[in-house]
């Protein structure tokens, strides 16, 4: 049934479905999040096969920098190709082409005889991964009811984090027998799963009536909602705010509001990679070596890290349309922060190889990826997809994706040479200080957009209430 709250003539009504009709379109958003596993597991499986590849292709600390930046150069390419391909052939369509990558790319980097075949293959699963962070959040949060929007999002990232767990398993089991290519090739396998998935998706409503195909678009949310009342409902709140509609670059070079919205996005974006989470992912055995931990823990040390990543995961799943987007984040990078501190604190002390020294440095390394996976990992996904407006919403997301892999790719590419440079405590300690920072921004700047509709979000933001302050209304019941 329907329930309305007062203003919902203006901004649309908040629709909730049944069980049958929730699982129906859970269904459908959970087969679109397993590219969640292939961002995982390209983003993980570098961690153990780095140090394999340096030893046969003899590279250089820069040389391993590159290794890991141009993926991240290439998803920053990917975002903005998805963003074109998005708007002119569909989210859908945009996936299966991505889903493509995912099979050739691994089997090119399986059989690279060289490092420049090795940095080419590397750069089609950047265009791949960087492709599908951009199309799949947006298309969850199009077919998502506003009640399991950010559960089905942060589904997404969940998938990212048990790609995450299996690549560093893969990566330890593969690790005693020198099969760096096997740990890189293997992606192909969920990839072509992905790919024959993807395939039987429906396209995005919101899409379908953007390009006029009314009657297609019918049928989706049939399927998706059931009753015929909550489609026209739904289908008279997309097509009112598509009636405002400019184009894209247009819409944010015109309007402040847009513009707001936008700026938001890239700073949590940005946010979420100086965090300094993917130092710790993509380096994970350089950093356990480097506190005095042997082989053993180096390799299996990371499978660790992506249990507790996954768990972490699984419970903001669970809280996010019960606690809200704000306290978790803020949250979230109070611990961060503090946990890099203990980190920092401890080497700058000299870290004396004892046990209990080094048990200690691992719990803190553990607690800031609990911390992430918890709050600023998923959250920023949610929020970017639920607060940019539908009027240039491809071109708000890939902007704010694209900052996504930028950061990342700076972050990545010169936390080897900082350590070299400045010493791990004062990084550390910049890290930390960042978070501290973020976790300010968050409490000045970020709305809480739980139990909101994407269009009742934007009525908001269109009208000029401040950012902090989307949302009040319906969270107060006025």
């Amino acid at each position: 049934m329907m329930h309305r709250q007062p203003g919902d003539a203006e901004t649309g009504p908040t629709i909730r479905h049944g069980p049958v009709l929730r699982g129906r379109a859970g269904l459908i958003g959970g087969l679109a999040a397993l590219s969640g596993i292939l961002f995982g597991l390209d983003t993980g499986v570098m961690s153990g096969a780095l140090d394999l590849i340096t030893q046969e292709f003899i590279l250089s600390d820069f040389q391993r920098e590159s290794m890991v930046g141009i993926m991240l150069l290439g998803a920053a390419m990917g975002v903005l190709g998805a963003a074109w391909l998005s708007h002119r052939i569909g989210r859908k369509r945009t996936l299966v082409l991505t889903a493509g990558l995912f099979v050739i790319g691994p089997l090119l980097c399986a059989e690279s005889m060289s490092y420049r075949t090795l940095m080419l293959a590397r750069l089609l699963l950047g265009l791949a991964t960087g492709a599908t962070t951009f199309a799949t959040p947006l298309y969850i949060a199009e077919i998502a009811d506003s009640g399991r929007r950010g559960a089905m999002i942060l589904g997404y990232q969940l998938m990212i984090s048990c790609g995450l767990l299996a690549a560093f398993v893969s990566d330890g089991l593969f690790s005693y027998f020198g099969g760096w290519r096997w740990m890189l090739g293997v992606v192909g396998f969920p990839g072509l799963v992905f790919m024959m998935g993807v395939l039987f998706l429906p396209p995005s409503p919101r899409w379908l009536l953007a390009q006029g195909r009314e009657r297609d678009a019918r049928r989706v949310l049939i399927e998706l909602r059931g009753l015929p009342r909550l489609v026209m409902a739904e289908r008279n709140a997309i097509m009112a705010r598509l009636a405002a509609r400019r184009d894209g670059i247009g819409s944010f070079m015109k309007d402040s509001n847009c513009r707001r919205a936008m700026w938001l996005a890239v700073g949590l974006q940005v946010a979420q990679q100086f965090s300094g989470i993917n130092a710790v992912l993509y380096y994970a055995p350089y950093i356990i070596g480097l506190v005095g931990y042997g082989h053993y823990v180096q390799v299996w040390g990371p499978v660790g890290i992506g249990i507790i990543n996954l768990l972490s995961t699984c419970i903001a799943t669970t809280c996010v349309d019960r606690i809200g987007r704000r306290p978790m984040l803020i949250g979230g990078f109070a611990v961060m922060a503090l946990a890099m501190a203990g980190q920092a604190a401890m080497v700058a002390g000299g870290m004396p190889p004892m046990p209990g020294m080094r048990l200690l440095m691992g719990v803190f390394m553990l607690l800031f990826v609990a911390a992430f996976a918890f709050a600023a990992g998923p959250l920023t996904w949610l929020l970017c997809a639920e607060i940019l407006p539908l009027r240039g919403r491809e071109f708000g997301m890939a902007c704010s994706t694209c900052a996504n892999w930028i950061a990342n790719m700076l972050v990545s590419a010169t936390f080897l040479t900082g350590l070299e440079i400045l010493g791990a405590d004062r990084v550390l300690w910049g890290y930390a200080a960042l978070n501290a920072v973020f976790m300010v921004m968050v409490a000045l700047r970020v709305p809480e957009t739980r139990g909101m509709t994407l269009e009742q979000i934007e009525v908001e933001l269109m009208r000029g209430t401040p950012l902090r302050a989307l949302g009040g209304r319906a969270h107060s019941g006025v």
